[in-house]
């Protein structure tokens, strides 16, 4: 199976509106530059995102922000985009706020395959209204649902060929997870290589997680906010 592609456009193409995708990275670090400008490119509308955050205004998940082709945001941070505060004042956004710790966890549990677990992150809170709720050990918990996805979208430093990934540092943080969690997962990597170059205890994620990759190009890496000590 060659799971090789040439590029963003083409690794997307059949990406469809009202799709639900998972875009790896952590704040603005590690995101899939590449295809987020394909999917503002492709014209998708009326997409679930589920992402750490929603990126900022003019980068990441704010491009298609700003294109209004994002119908529903599941993320835990959401304090750096202009363009969603407005969006969801208007009521033109629907948003899920999810603890982080259980947003991390939910994607893990769609990885491993399991269907649902109790959390006592939000419990008391909007966060547990139409939730199960059940008392352990004398402390009450919520139950919250595996989250799945139809696309599973990370970048990558490094990948082979055979879908092989390598990440640097906080750019796992839920790249890894979500690549185990879609029914489709698509790779952009810094570098693609030949298998075997890679060294197997380097590996992040096994090939056999990732359906499609591409070398990506042209990466900005940017962080939200500069913070410089005088």
């Amino acid at each position: 199976m060659n799971k090789v592609y040439t590029n963003a456009d083409a690794a997307i193409h059949d990406i469809q509106d009202g799709t639900t995708i998972m875009l790896g990275g952590f704040g603005l670090n590690g995101i899939p530059e590449n295809i987020i400008a394909a999917l503002v490119k492709k014209g998708i509308k009326n997409l679930t995102c589920i992402s750490n955050n929603a990126g900022v205004d003019g980068f990441g998940l704010g491009l298609l922000l700003e294109t209004k082709q994002i119908r529903k945001m599941m993320s835990s941070y959401v304090g750096e985009n202009v363009e969603f505060e407005r969006q969801l004042l208007s009521g033109e956004l629907e948003v899920d706020l999810i603890p982080q710790g259980t947003l991390a966890t939910r994607i893990q549990m769609a990885a491993m395959g399991i269907p649902a677990f109790f959390t006592p992150a939000g419990y008391g809170t909007e966060i547990a209204n139409g939730k199960e709720t059940r008392e352990f050990n004398g402390k009450m918990y919520l139950m919250e649902h595996a989250l799945h996805a139809n696309f599973a979208i990370v970048k990558a430093w490094k990948g082979d060929t055979l879908g092989n990934l390598v990440f640097r540092k906080t750019t796992r943080n839920f790249s890894t997870s979500m690549a185990k969690a879609g029914d489709i997962t698509i790779a952009e990597v810094e570098e693609l290589v030949q298998p075997g170059e890679l060294d197997p205890d380097d590996i992040h994620v096994a090939g056999v997680y990732v359906h499609r990759i591409f070398q990506g190009s042209g990466y900005e890496k940017r962080i939200e906010r500069k913070t410089v000590k005088l």
